[in-house]
């Protein structure tokens, strides 16, 4: 215990409260937020190296991360509006540099910086990237060979992407001049730097958009160059955005970026790939001379096998024309010759062949008579008539069995009918005149009428009903059905 301690120790109450005032105490939010302007104000501008990990993109847009090393770790967050402009995207793996202010959470009571820049910090870091997206793009299929445009035979106008001011494009233009004589339409843009990227996109968008009848002719191929140069001054050429929109161009594409052992990004996505910016002028064009010189060596090839195919035939015609007779009258004798003597034989040829048919034709004459077809007609009279004779009376019988039988279906069919009641039995009948069957369907006082063979009477159903008896008369005694008649002996046979 201190001398203060001893001198507090007898002193009144008063007294050690005043002397306990001098280190009042802070509530947690007051110190949280002491602690963050402590940090603020020292680290307000710090520049760290690191691993991102754990990157989480929020729905707001602001971007969370950590940067780690292999001994310690802290939060990032790099704020919605400063994403767009990082010269690196967040990406789990990345060794970057940051730049930033360090200040608190104190909700958490953690510690952060907020991220205002971030690059690659390195090559290394930088390849490692590119062949993260390298891998992404080519399972899209944007790398596939089927995908490439080919490149037309004879463009008319060439659209080249590239810095106006530097020798890149002097040298192209130089080397189409030589070889072919087009249009050349150049889209200046820079080739380094953070802008570089969105520039070549929008060029490469622009000449996509042109119209063939438009005030600027649409280009029937596009050139993107640029010269050679590291890592970091052509990391402007393995935007994922460009790539994807050199992909998705219709116009086909030529990549002139760098030296021949120098490759980016859209490489791979171009339609063809050249070494050098000179290279892609010379992949672009045909050269004039050589098509003029073709062109001449076709038409003296076409003037000679043309020569060559007219002596041939004037040769063959020459051997064909030994072989004939000199004069034409002697080719055509022999024919008309031939002609003659066919004509002089051909009438009496004509009365023979018609005496022979008509010495056929007597022959076959007299064997026709009308007794050869009256024969069969007779015979066939005859078999009718024996089958008439034996089937008759068999029919006969069975006309007899079949009216007696209808007879008998008759009179049962008469006595079973129900609208003639028997004698004794009446049918009853409701005031709509259907038929009641039974017993149930009737109700006490319902008006009936029950019908005779002879006749009707109405009728109520009940004890207190009472009707007047209808007339005793004698029972009709029913008409026997007529007897079929017999068939008559003279009736004529079926066949």
């Amino acid at each position: 215990m201190s001398d203060d301690d001893y001198a507090f120790e007898g002193a009144p109450p008063a007294e050690q409260a005043e002397a306990r005032d001098n280190n009042p105490a802070l509530s947690i939010s007051e110190l949280s937020f002491a602690l963050k302007r402590t940090l603020e104000d020292r680290f307000g501008h710090v520049r760290i190296r690191g691993e991102i990990s754990k990157v989480t993109r929020h729905s707001s847009g602001h971007v969370y991360l950590t940067l780690k090393d292999d001994k310690a770790a802290i939060d990032g967050v790099v704020w919605k509006g400063v994403v767009r402009s990082l010269g690196a995207q967040p990406e789990t793996g990345l060794e970057v540099i940051v730049t930033g202010k360090i200040t608190s959470y104190p909700a958490r009571s953690s510690y952060q910086i907020v991220i205002e820049s971030m690059e690659p910090a390195g090559a290394g870091a930088l390849l490692a990237q590119l062949e993260r997206v390298k891998a992404r793009l080519r399972e899209e299929g944007l790398f596939e060979p089927s995908r490439k445009k080919a490149l037309p035979a004879f463009p008319a106008a060439i659209g080249v992407i590239t810095s106006p001011t530097g020798a890149v494009i002097r040298d192209i233009l130089h080397r189409i001049s030589d070889r072919w004589p087009c249009r050349v339409i150049v889209w200046p843009v820079v080739v380094q730097g953070d802008a570089a990227a969105k520039q070549v996109a929008n060029a490469v968008r622009g000449f996509d958009g042109m119209t063939p009848d438009g005030p600027i002719p649409r280009p029937d191929l596009l050139i993107v160059a640029r010269g050679g140069g590291s890592v970091e001054d052509l990391w402007g050429f393995n935007d994922e955005d460009l790539a994807r929109t050199v992909a998705e161009a219709r116009i086909p594409i030529i990549s002139a970026v760098g030296h021949e052992t120098d490759t980016t990004l859209i490489d791979f996505v171009s339609d063809r790939r050249a070494p050098t910016p000179t290279g892609a002028a010379e992949m672009a064009t045909p050269v004039l001379a050589e098509l003029q010189w073709g062109l001449s060596d076709l038409e003296t090839r076409l003037r000679r096998s043309g020569a060559r195919l007219l002596e041939d035939r004037r040769t063959r015609l020459m051997a064909v024309a030994r072989g004939l007779p000199s004069r034409p009258d002697d080719l055509l004798a022999l024919p008309q010759q031939r002609l003659d003597l066919a004509s002089s034989r051909l009438g009496a040829a004509l009365h023979r062949n018609a005496s022979v048919h008509e010495q056929r034709l007597t022959r076959i004459s007299a064997r026709l008579n009308p007794t050869l077809l009256n024969r069969p007609i007779e015979r066939r009279a005859d078999r009718l008539s024996a089958l008439d004779a034996r089937f008759k009376p068999a029919v006969d019988r069975r006309l007899m069995r079949d009216s007696d039988r209808l007879a008998a279906l008759s009179r049962a069919l008469a006595s079973l009918d129900p609208s003639r009641p028997k004698p004794g039995f009446a049918r009853v009948e409701d005031t709509n005149g259907q038929w009641i069957t039974s017993a149930h369907k009737l109700v006490e006082g319902q008006q009936v009428s029950l019908v005779f063979g002879d006749g009707q009477r109405p009728a109520v159903i009940g004890e207190g009903g009472t009707t007047t008896p209808p007339p005793v008369s004698a029972p009709a005694t029913p008409k026997p059905a007529a007897k079929p008649k017999a068939p008559s002996a003279d009736q004529g046979s079926l066949f």
